[in-house]
């Protein structure tokens, strides 16, 4: 890959990020955000909501004929039914394992500091509890009945399902589907190549996305909530660093270092969306370009870690129950933070491609173990701001597991890995090759007179 002189993408995501903070949090400080205001109208929510809108709706829009490419050529890549059922296997064993530690040792935590005992606030948020589908429900819907409304509606699991058939039913036909081989083969990189076109954007996205978000927050909300907010926090960047990296170092043998500074450029993206899905080409790349993944794997991996893997969530659950268990003074005991524990894991599979999946997996989870639901109208105005960094901490998981998966299959290169300028996309990436360019125009020449 060509190489630029200019500033890499990274530093100019990070950049945009810390200028997005201050410049929002200099709107919102200095009282410029007020309802009716020319900042509040024409800048917040104008300017910086259209660009970023834009960029994610953008990402979103790459999201299913990226994953559907992907995936095929990630199955037709193994070219083993079986090989395919020991990554699928592997992967679900590693999101459902991580999930549970990441909820038990939130429990533990929030547990130890009594966040919430003593609190008795009054919310005047208002929470209704949606009905979240079940488990059956959910496992009958892997099927789609209409694969173009899966499509439509980013239905990923269906999504995977369909892909996944699609690859298998290739490898079946053999040596005839070569030309269809070949087209998905090239549809791949061509979805890769947009992915590279929309990055070129993402600084000022990311610059627009975090100065809205911390115009309209502010941190106002936090001081009323500081344990609660705090204590989650501690628990994300905990789970990240040290039992996501712990994880990763024993299964796979690669330096959590190493993999840390590979993955800012995705955790900020995660950051600013508040979306594992709209972050999956990005994660997706990263994984294949930047830690070495092969996409057979990688194309399976993540977009099903960013469905099912609930690690952010699952630790937002602990700190949550425990916070309204102590602010309502019921004693759970032990049982009770078992139940969670339980819920939460199998919530995260029960709730796999639902909205505002957060908050209904936590609505069950309070019905489940006794706690008021309307508690949750306690937490909810810092929600928005939490859910950002429990994003980032979500795609990190599913970077982790894709890495751990990859090796154990032998689908893994060491030298992209270790390699610090891997995947690095430069200005040279964006541009059109003027021989590329003239050989396509023959080839439309030569049809054209046949």
């Amino acid at each position: 890959m060509a190489k630029g002189n200019g500033m890499s993408l990274t530093a100019k995501v990070l950049i945009g990020m810390v200028l997005g903070i201050v410049v929002g949090l200099g709107i919102n400080l200095g009282g410029l955000n007020g309802a009716g205001s020319f900042i509040h109208e024409y800048v917040v929510n104008g300017l910086f909501l259209i660009i970023g809108k834009m960029f994610v709706t953008a990402l979103k829009m790459l999201v299913v004929p990226l994953v559907i490419f992907s995936l095929i050529s990630g199955v037709l890549g193994i070219g083993d039914i079986k090989a395919l059922g020991k990554v699928g296997g592997k992967s679900f064993a590693l999101y459902m394992l991580t999930t549970a530690i990441a909820i038990a040792a939130a429990i533990t935590i929030a547990a130890s500091l009594g966040i919430g005992e003593g609190v008795h606030m009054a919310s005047a948020a208002k929470f209704t509890a949606k009905e979240a589908p079940a488990l059956s429900s959910v496992l009958i819907n892997i099927i789609p009945s209409n694969f173009i409304d899966a499509m439509a509606k980013g239905n990923m699991l269906q999504i995977i399902f369909f892909s996944i058939l699609i690859g298998i039913s290739i490898l079946m036909v053999g040596k005839k589907a070569e030309p269809v081989v070949k087209l998905i083969e090239i549809g791949n990189e061509i979805m890769m190549k947009m992915v590279n076109i929309i990055m070129a954007i993402a600084p000022y996205a990311v610059f627009a996305l975090l100065a809205k978000a911390i115009a309209n927050l502010g941190l106002n909300l936090l001081a009323d909530l500081a344990g609660y907010v705090l204590v989650l926090i501690g628990a994300l960047m905990i789970h990240l660093l040290v039992t996501l990296m712990i994880i990763l170092k024993v299964f796979s043998g690669k330096s959590p270092i190493m993999f840390l500074k590979k993955m800012r450029e995705v955790q900020i993206f995660a950051f600013s969306t508040s979306s594992s899905n709209a972050t999956i080409p990005v994660t997706l790349r990263a994984v294949v370009k930047k830690l070495g993944v092969h996409n057979s794997v990688a194309s399976f991996t993540v977009p099903f870690g960013a469905t099912i893997n609930m690690d952010g969530t699952a630790i937002m659950q602990g700190v949550a129950t425990v916070f309204i268990a102590n602010a309502y003074g019921v004693d759970l005991g032990m049982s009770g933070y078992l139940t969670v524990i339980l819920m939460s894991v199998l919530a995260s599979i029960g709730t796999a491609g639902v909205p505002g999946v957060g908050l209904i997996m936590l609505s069950m989870v309070f019905s489940q173990v006794g706690l008021p639901v309307e508690g949750i109208g306690l937490i909810l105005g810092v929600d928005r701001l939490l859910d950002m960094i429990r994003t980032a901490v979500n795609v990190s998981g599913d970077a982790a597991v894709s890495v751990i998966v990859a090796k154990s299959e032998g689908k893994f290169n060491d030298e992209i890995f270790n390699d610090p300028k891997a995947g690095m996309v430069s200005d040279d990436d964006l541009e059109i090759d003027e021989s590329v360019e003239q050989e396509l125009a023959n080839i439309l020449e030569e049809t054209a007179n046949k």
